[in-house]
């Protein structure tokens, strides 16, 4: 048996061993990442499908439909994970609205589809024609994009201008214009560069808003209000999200010589000035290579919570990045304009993230595409796994600043720091060349950092404010009094009105 003695040079090690521990252990512990909330799985695809994909939507019965770049509608059971082919031979289609098991409505090139399996053994054996009332000049840019279902059951198209990268086929469709074949977009044929409403009680094709450039993405908010993506390019400083109403004009002018109204002049003739005046500006700009290079389509967050704290938010695809975009939308003066933050930033989940889905569990399915640019093929499927991540939950214009909003307290001591925000305003300049630098760039200070008392607000008085800037915050390390560290430390708010 051991004497006292004996056992104290043991005793003075097991103390300096767990005084070792409890000073390195904290340093070898796993950090707050995305991971923890948030993983994404790649789905398994058939044999010999090029899944550039177009278009996705789930049927009634949970089977998912989705449609591909050549021409292929394929069904997938999440259950069984069985595919099949449901419809072949069609012209890019770039969007599927499922209308029943059986039914689907189908965007694709020269017209918008209806297809149906009329005999339930789950293969199309009916192809319709909805309307193809609008022009095609055989461009390869033509793009098609939709449908987007409303409330009424109308539906939603829209129509990409032509590039001067090729020309046009000798056989077209409509009525030739040659008005606005200059430039390095432009729509001789009707209504391109036009988001379309085909009306379901009169069957017809309407004009709905013009100005578009590359429209590749429709969505709706809670409240029923149209959203449209459109990328950088020619009169697009950086990609745009636009809220769209009817009759508005939104900035591309290949599209004007299809306006009733519009006099019998080339677009581009008019002054720059002019047509700044006429149109209506995003609701969001996109900071390039900031945050993103080509957005994609909106979709609402309409899980009631299955997908985490974000209900009744919009989420946005991100071609040239492995990520998706979270938007914070906020009217001010009649207008939209809000805030953009980075989502889903190392899940696994590829870049040509081009359509987006949530399923009846509340998994957001993503359907991949590069079609020679760059970007990814494939689905996957990003999943909750049930705690709530420290995130920006809405960013509000004050009088004096603005107000960033948390899905949990912060840390109040950490988070009052000034030093810890880092403020930069500029703009995009609208014009005639492709896209835009950064302009009038000016560091804001930040005069005054207040947190709310139960740790979820912080409220910033800044040096300036100016409408027509996205103003851009960086920020430091932000994090809850457990150690849940703020999972994007960047947002950038597009400010169109002052209050």
């Amino acid at each position: 048996m051991n004497s006292p003695k004996s056992r104290g040079p043991h005793k003075r090690f097991l103390i300096v061993y767990f005084l070792v521990q409890l000073i390195i252990s904290p340093l070898f512990a796993q950090r707050d990442t995305i991971t923890n909330y948030y993983e994404t799985e790649q789905i398994k695809l058939p044999k010999g499908l090029r899944a550039e994909t177009g278009g996705m939507d789930f049927m009634p019965d949970g089977r998912l439909v989705a449609c591909f770049h050549l021409g292929e509608v394929m069904t997938y059971n999440p259950k069984t994970k069985v595919w099949k082919k449901f419809a072949e031979g069609l012209h890019d289609p770039l969007g599927v609205a499922a209308i029943s098991n059986t039914e689907i409505l189908v965007m694709q090139r020269p017209e918008l589809t209806r297809i149906k399996d009329t005999n339930n053994d789950g293969v199309a054996d009916v192809y319709e024609t909805v309307t193809d009332d609008f022009g095609m000049s055989g461009n390869y840019h033509e793009f098609a994009f939709g449908p987007l279902k409303d409330k009424d059951g109308n539906y939603f198209i829209a129509l990409n201008v032509a590039s001067n990268g090729a020309g046009i086929r000798p056989e077209i469709r409509g009525t030739y214009d040659s008005l606005s074949r200059d430039g390095r977009m432009y729509s001789c044929v009707p209504y391109r560069g036009w988001v379309m409403k085909y009306n379901v009680k009169t069957q017809k094709l309407e004009p709905y808003a013009s100005g578009f450039r590359s429209p590749n993405g429709l969505g709706f908010d809670a409240k029923g209000r149209l959203y449209v993506s459109d990328n950088q390019g020619d009169w697009r400083g950086t990609s745009p999200l636009y809220h769209v109403e009817k009759d508005k004009f939104y900035g591309h002018v290949a599209s004007l010589i299809w306006k009733k109204d519009f006099p019998r002049v080339k677009p581009l003739s008019l002054p720059v000035e002019q047509l700044d005046s006429m149109r209506t500006r995003e609701a969001i700009a996109f900071p390039h290579t900031e945050i993103a290079h080509s957005v994609t389509q909106p979709l609402l967050d309409n899980t009631g919570g299955k997908f985490g704290p974000f209900t009744g938010q919009l989420f946005i695809g991100e071609m040239d990045y492995p990520r998706l975009v979270r938007l914070l939308m906020e009217e001010v003066g009649g207008q939209m304009q809000g805030a953009c933050v980075a989502f889903g930033d190392g899940t696994g989940l590829l870049k040509g993230n081009n359509r987006l889905v949530f399923d009846k569990n509340g998994d957001l399915w993503i359907g991949h595409n590069d079609h020679g640019w760059v970007g990814d093929e494939g689905l996957s499927r990003i999943h909750w796994k049930g705690k709530v991540p420290l995130e920006i939950m809405a960013m509000n214009l004050t009088k004096e600043g603005f107000e960033l909003t948390f899905s949990l307290p912060v840390d109040a001591k950490i988070a009052a720091n000034p030093s810890l925000y880092k403020f930069q305003r500029y703009y995009y300049k609208y014009h005639r060349p492709y896209g835009s630098p950064k302009t009038d760039v000016a560091d804001v200070a930040v005069r005054e950092v207040t947190v709310s008392p139960d740790g979820k607000k912080v409220s910033f008085k800044l040096a300036e404010l100016k409408a027509g800037y996205v103003y851009d915050l960086k920020m430091g390390e932000l994090k809850t009094a457990d150690g849940k560290l703020l999972m994007n430390r960047a947002i950038y708010y597009t400010l169109n009105k002052l209050k």
